[in-house]
């Protein structure tokens, strides 16, 4: 399968979307409802995420975009950001070699100069092994907030001296090395996509679902990606002109 991101998608025309973004929550819900700390949540969370991957490379998605963890979650308890980052450092270690395997790209998207020097090399380590993978590509966004990417974006042409446009914008993006989201699915109940991908998700199909991240199963995406085929994507024009021309292709990376 190619990951060329420069290959559009017709509008209405796939069965599964190219691109699938989803942000993950409701891990410490699912472990409150269970009287366990939150950290057990995040825990299920990880699990929830290898299968997530397993089944969106056996549907042909290729590309999957997760939020991991947002540059607003360093305001959380001490405790739980400390396991977070605990919890990443250890995922890395068991999952790569699987990811290798399995064809998985990784890319880590995010500022890194808050990251500790130990786990900016995690990253850079895992990135590296999985650079020869050309199944599926997997964004982990992790200390990561749509307003800080359109702010480094412009301040990265600023500094080349390059015109700002939205093309330019585009690609000096932190995703700038794949298309535009065909669905965005947020899990737990919430109807807000909290500072992901916004500028990315402009023509982004939106899926809601009050599962909790740690239950997100292959029927739930089974269930999303069938909501997704039952929406007609006109990007700004209408169902007859959709009608009776040739599909609208969306606009590439």
């Amino acid at each position: 399968m190619s990951l060329n991101p420069h290959i559009p998608h017709a509008a209405g025309a796939a069965a599964v979307p190219r691109h699938i973004a989803i942000v993950m929550d409701g891990n410490g819900r699912w472990a409150q409802r269970r009287l366990l700390p939150r950290l057990a949540g995040h825990r299920q969370g990880v699990e929830a995420l290898r299968r997530c991957v397993k089944a969106c490379a056996e549907r042909g998605v290729a590309v999957l975009t997760v939020f991991a963890f947002s540059s607003e979650n360093w305001s959380r308890p001490q405790d739980e950001v400390s396991g977070l980052m605990q919890l990443m450092g250890k995922a890395l270690l068991r999952e790569v070699p699987q990811l290798v395997q399995d064809g998985v790209r990784l890319h880590f998207v995010g500022e890194r100069a808050g990251l500790s020097e130990a786990m900016r090399a995690a990253l850079a380590e895992g990135e590296a092994a999985t650079a020869g993978a050309t199944r599926m590509v997997l964004n982990v966004c992790f200390n990561y907030g749509g307003r800080w990417d359109i702010a480094q974006a412009a301040a990265r042409l600023a500094r080349e001296g390059s015109a700002i446009t939205e093309d330019s914008l585009q690609r000096a993006m932190a995703l700038g090395h794949v298309s535009d989201p065909d669905l965005l699915v947020r899990t737990g109940g919430e109807l807000r996509i909290s500072n992901f991908l916004l500028w990315q998700a402009a023509y982004s199909e939106l899926y809601f679902t009050d599962t909790l991240w740690p239950d997100f199963d292959e029927q739930a995406l089974d269930a999303a990606i069938a909501d997704y085929r039952a929406r007609e994507r006109r990007f700004g024009r209408t169902s007859e002109q959709l009608a009776g021309s040739a599909p609208v292709r969306e606009r590439a990376c």
